[in-house]
């Protein structure tokens, strides 16, 4: 077989295994690593180059390799873009965490994410208690969404306040 093909292969049957087991795995907060995740993901990347590679650890065959991994990534892309089923096995559904004050510990549990990841999350949103949250929601993307009537009732007060001072001057 020609080594370039060789090479081609195995890069996309490493691609392919690598996004089967994150997602496998679960995928809880992509969007925001952690120092551990950071050191996984690099390690990952080190311990499959051998296999993506094989014996040739030239320029040429690094270059294939890194063009069948853009290649790969821009069709499966544009996969997900097309087909909502491989969007769904592949990105996952948003799942929500709190509904009305009320936390889903069912959902908690289901992606790994802890109490306190989650009251962070929405404290760095600016909500004080997740008794004020109205929905809290795992996006696919790994973000968390927060909606809650304090960021409304603080942006009707600012919009008064703003309206007061116009009228003033």
């Amino acid at each position: 077989m020609n080594a370039y093909l060789e090479i081609t292969l195995r890069t996309c049957t490493v691609y392919l295994f690598i996004v089967a087991a994150i997602r496998l795995f679960g995928k809880t907060e992509l969007a925001q690593l952690s120092v551990t995740d950071l050191v996984f993901i690099l390690l990952i990347s080190n311990s499959v180059q051998n296999a993506m590679l094989g014996p040739d650890s030239s320029l040429s065959g690094g270059l294939i390799a890194a063009s069948s991994l853009f290649i790969l990534n821009s069709i499966i892309k544009r996969l997900t873009f097309r087909n909502k089923t491989i969007n769904k096995f592949l990105q996952g559904e948003p799942i929500m965490l709190v509904h009305n004050g009320v936390l889903l510990e069912e959902h908690l549990k289901k992606v790994h994410i802890t109490h306190a990841e989650l009251e962070a999350a929405i404290r760095e949103h600016g909500v004080t208690d997740v008794t004020h949250v109205n929905l809290a929601i795992l996006e696919a993307d790994g973000n968390i969404s927060i909606l809650s009537d304090d960021f409304q009732k603080r942006t009707v007060k600012r919009r008064k306040a703003h309206r007061t001072i116009q009228k003033e001057f």
